[in-house]
This record gives structure tokens, sequence and C-alpha cells, in this order.
């Protein structure tokens, strides 16, 4: 397998970084203007060698798609695609309470890992509390939401319940929804009055200790 130029390099390496954070690939003129080439065509040929010399694959039935193949080039072997997702704050696994959502910095996550795809609705938020233990969420666990989404009964969920948030499984029976506590400790939540839903649980982080 034959070496790269700096410049083909540079162009693999926007390539990857494109596709990292939007998991899209560039188009030839997008390549030219990062690199003020003089045209598109300077683009498709450093593709081009990137392809030969087996940097690239081409993925079938997908126009403009490539992947990074090499298993030699360690700047991209297996190189997991980390994004920065917000943190609103905590919520309780425990009994609701009151509170309000404000930005407490990111977590940066391996969504290949988590099968996840993140989007502008997606959001963490620092469990507190250990009601729900029997899903194996626990007190300072990050529970990454994704806001807009409808629940199905079993789903984990954020919910404003008369005035107060919680984590708790989603449930209906007989076509009236109520919050289950996974943990026997801890009363099932059936609203008197609103239960809003605020998110919908699609992946789960355990900080280190």
């Amino acid at each position: 397998m034959k070496e790269l130029t700096d410049r083909q390099r540079q162009v693999l390496e926007f390539i990857q970084a494109r596709q990292d954070a939007e998991d899209l690939t560039p188009t030839y003129r997008e390549i030219a203007s990062h690199f003020r080439f003089s045209s598109p065509n300077a683009a498709l040929a450093h593709v081009q060698a990137l392809r030969d010399k087996g940097f690239l694959k081409s993925l079938p039935g997908r126009a403009r798609a490539f992947k990074v193949i090499d298993p030699r080039f360690p700047a991209f072997k297996s190189r997991p695609r980390i994004l920065p997702i917000p943190i609103f704050g905590s919520i309780p696994a425990g009994s609701p309470i009151e509170t309000s959502q404000e930005q407490e910095g990111c977590v940066l996550i391996d969504v290949d890992t988590l099968g996840i795809k993140p989007s502008a609705r997606t959001f963490g938020l620092k469990v507190r509390g250990e009601s729900m233990t029997g899903k194996h969420i626990v007190d300072g666990d990050i529970a990454i939401m994704e806001h807009g989404v409808t629940p199905r009964p079993g789903d984990v969920v954020a919910a404003l319940i008369d005035g107060q948030v919680t984590l708790k499984t989603y449930i209906v029976q007989r076509g009236k929804p109520y919050l289950r506590a996974e943990n026997p400790k801890y009363p099932n939540l059936i609203p008197q009055e609103e239960l809003q839903i605020q998110g919908v649980m699609v992946a789960l982080v355990r900080k280190r200790k």
C-alpha cells in the first residue's frame, strides 16, 4: 500500500472530520473550497488517489460516500466518533422535585458504541437517587435523553408530573399513563393534573469513579 502525500493526508483528515461531525461525506466542491483548489476536479483527483492507495472505499449504493479503511493509518484505526452532549442539570430517580433546566457542561459520548444518532434535541441529565435500580440506572449515572420523541410503554422517561420532574418508566394501563418506579422501596406516580414527557432515554453513561 502506497504512502500518502501531505496534501492527501490532509484531504483524508478533512473527510473523516466531516463524517465524524455530520455523518456526511463532503462534496468535491466543499473539499476544493476548504483547500482553495482551483476547481472541484482537483478534489476529485485527490479522492481518486486515496481510493487507489487503499485509504478510501466507496460504499455501494450510496453516491459520494466513502469509508476510511486503512488499518495501518493510526489516525483512523477504529477511530470512535466522539460527540459532546449538553447536560441540563440533574433529575431525581426517587421522589420528584421541582427543578429548572440549565446547562451544566457536556458529556462526551462514543456514538458508535452506544448505537445512537444524537440530534439537536439530545441532552443529558445527571441521575440522583435509587428508584430506577431495577433498570440498572443508579445514582451518578448520566441519562441520555431525546426530546420530542413519543414514549412507548416501558420506555424510561424524564417527566414533568404535577409540576415536578422525575425519571421513571412510562406505563399505560387501561388507556391512562402513569410512571413506574423500578425499586420496590419507591411508589409509582399517578398524575393528578398533568403529565408531560420531556425526554425519552436513549442511552446511559456511567461515570468511572
